[in-house]
């Protein structure tokens, strides 16, 4: 009797203590969050229960298996496993707090600044810091992992004293991967480019989604992703729409008839800008700014505050005024010219057709 009720005593005593105490820290979680509703840590830290609970588990199984005195013959196996569970828990754990930490520090920033532009040098900043994070707590749990096995404990010493050697050649072999990961630093901390950005790379107009160590994530208008190293923005030029405030100045070009109503055409472009939401008031204007034998260049001149509502704005007045021009005034779109062109006048001879369709004679007589 005393076999089937000490294992049952040990094993389902650390499974039942485990799901009382992770119920009771979820309570007490939940109810901190309803008294401070303006912090969003309580609830964020709610989602660390099933690695806390794990932790818990297999502490509580590492300490009291021996006490259970079942499979005996594998008990040095089985506690092997109960470590490294409980060392990759713990690794978990870690991460997942530090996550909630990050987020509700950056949710409550966010409440309180007005200014986009810092606000996306914060997020850009924390998540490579939390990215920065998880590696260090994931290399030093694997390397927990690797030193509860005897032997790599054995072979730490000729490890230590090839270490010198091992970093030179690590740092050759990842000479690429290295200036990625220093260039992720400059970008995060150098306020190059943040998460939210309007870019224009290699030709290509997007913002930025999603900014790593190693790589950058471009989400272009047309929902691509172009997904580029993080060392072309620190080595290349490219275009930040964001940089230095989110307002912009966009143009919309026209070529039109020289006969075209300028003055209209102004009176005309300021009536769909009152019209037009995507507009912000600060300026506009219309110009002739160029001229050819057959058209004029009209340029229009808008703004609005950020990236999308300038094309918004753009797309609006072209086709606004497009529309208003082929209604109101269509001698005043760009022609074609296919009259038949006038022969200079010929004293001596009169080009003209026969009646009967032969070739007319030349000449005086």
């Amino acid at each position: 009797m005393e076999n089937v009720l000490r294992p049952l005593i040990v094993l389902g005593g650390s499974v039942v203590l485990t799901l009382l105490v992770g119920w009771a820290v979820d309570r007490l979680l939940q109810r901190a969050d309803r008294r401070h509703p303006e912090t969003p840590l309580w609830d964020l830290l709610r989602r660390c229960r099933l690695p806390y609970q794990l932790v818990l588990c297999s502490a509580l199984l590492r300490g009291s298996y021996d006490q259970a005195r079942i499979a005996r013959d594998h008990t040095a196996f089985i506690g092997q496993v109960l470590s490294l569970v409980l060392i990759g828990a713990t690794a978990w754990l870690v991460v997942r707090i530090a996550t909630a930490i990050v987020e509700s520090s950056y949710t409550r920033y966010a409440d309180q600044h007005r200014d986009a532009a810092r606000v996306r040098r914060v997020r850009t900043q924390i998540t490579l810091i939390q990215r920065i994070v998880t590696a260090v707590v994931g290399v030093v749990a694997v390397a927990a992992m690797l030193l509860t096995f005897p032997s790599f404990r054995a072979a730490g010493a000729s490890l230590l004293a090839s270490a010198g050697i091992i970093s030179v050649v690590a740092g050759v072999a990842a000479q690429s991967t290295l200036g990625n990961l220093f260039a992720g630093f400059q970008i995060a901390f150098g306020d190059m480019v943040r998460i939210g950005d309007t870019v224009v790379v290699d030709g290509e107009w997007g913002t930025i989604e999603e900014v790593t160590l190693t790589y950058l994530a471009v989400r272009t208008w047309d929902e691509r992703r172009i997904t580029m190293p993080v060392s072309y923005f620190t080595s290349k030029p490219f275009e930040n729409w964001s940089r230095g405030g989110a307002q912009m100045t966009g143009t919309v070009f026209f070529h039109l008839d020289h006969s075209a109503p300028i003055d209209a055409m102004r009176e005309k472009l300021h009536d769909i800008l009152r019209e037009c939401p995507a507009w912000d008031g600060r300026n506009w204007g219309l110009a002739v700014t160029d001229t050819t034998p057959s058209t004029l260049q009209v340029r229009a001149v808008v703004t609005a505050k950020d990236a999308d509502d300038i094309w918004t704005v753009r797309v609006t007045v072209r086709e606004h005024l497009v529309r208003w021009l082929a209604d109101r005034h269509p001698y005043a779109l760009p022609r074609v010219n296919t009259a038949a062109a006038v022969l200079p006048p010929d004293t001596d001879s009169v080009v003209s057709l026969s009646r009967d369709g032969r070739p007319p004679r030349t000449g005086r007589g």
